[in-house]
Order: structure tokens, then C-alpha cells, then sequence
């Protein structure tokens, strides 16, 4: 019973704590770990990428994103590759579910390039004010060929970057 309540009052703090983390004006950094073939599309072999993100809060409760990523994997036809992109995420009530869209272009193999508008589903667990670490379910969705969608889930780390 006792570790029940001590539960609850923590995830309480965690809340109160987590509601000041989206406010306008606030500032995001961000890295990921994605893929380590926690991903499918109907291309690759074994894949490991890193994402590099910085955010900004317009408003509360939404953050404007640009980000860029690196990924290397077991394919003969899009290996390794990089893109750039930009999105958003919308934080549901304060209290760290939040849900991502944005777009993307990848580049690989010196000569294909791909359009990818991609959709997120992610938590930001804070492990103390400003850091968190981020699971993610994610899908891009590909315009050159359907193939090359993806389906993955990533886990990151954020710094929520304060004024005061």
C-alpha cells in the first residue's frame, strides 16, 4: 500500500513537473537511436540511424521542429543515407504524450531522392526538469515507392531548454 501511494505521489510530481516543460518560448534539443531493425520496409537489411533534433515552442503545448539523420543498412538498392526535414509535435495535456507529423527529404546512393512525409506517436518520460528520454512508434511514408515506407519505432533523448 505504502509503495502504492509513493507511486502515485511521484507521478504526480512528474506531472506538475512536466506541465512548466511546454510553455512558449522554450527551447529543444534532441538525439535518437532508430532503427536496430526495430523498423520494416520492404528493402533493407540490418539498419541502425541517428537523428539529430532542435525544436522550438511558438506556443504552448506545440513545438516547430528541424532535424537531420543518418542511416546505414544492409540494402542494395538504398543503402546508406541521410536527410533533412522539418514537423511538429502537439504535447496531449500536459503531460508528455504527444503526437508528431512532418516531412522529410532523403538522399542516397548519390542519385535517389525521396520525399518522405512521416507521422509519430511518442511519450517524453522526464528523468529530471528538462531530460527526458522519448519513445516514438513512427511511419514515413515514401513517393518514390512504397517499398521504401517505413514502419519503426526509435527512442531519444531530449533537453527541453529553459530561459530562467
Amino acid at each position: 500500500m505504502i509503495k502504492r501511494c509513493m507511486l502515485l505521489v511521484a507521478a504526480m510530481i512528474v506531472s506538475i513537473c512536466a506541465s512548466a516543460q511546454f510553455q512558449e518560448g522554450k527551447g529543444y534539443l534532441g538525439a535518437s537511436l532508430t532503427g536496430l531493425d526495430l523498423h520494416y520496409n520492404g528493402q533493407d537489411g540490418f539498419n541502425i540511424g541517428v537523428q539529430a533534433k532542435a525544436g522550438y515552442f511558438p506556443w504552448d503545448n506545440v513545438m516547430l521542429l528541424a532535424m537531420v539523420d543518418a542511416v546505414h543498412n544492409g540494402s542494395k538498392t538504398v543503402a546508406d543515407h541521410i536527410s533533412v526535414g522539418v514537423g511538429g509535435r502537439y504535447y496531449i495535456t500536459q503531460n508528455g504524450l504527444y503526437l508528431g507529423a512532418g516531412a522529410k527529404l532523403l538522399h542516397a546512393n548519390h542519385s535517389y531522392n525521396d520525399l518522405m512525409p512521416g507521422i509519430e506517436v511518442g511519450y517524453a518520460f522526464f528523468i529530471n526538469r528538462s531530460v527526458t528520454i522519448e519513445p516514438a512508434i513512427y511511419y514515413d511514408q515514401s513517393f518514390k515507392k512504397h517499398d521504401y515506407s517505413t514502419v519503426g519505432l526509435k527512442v531519444g533523448l531530449g533537453i527541453y531548454l529553459f530561459d530562467d
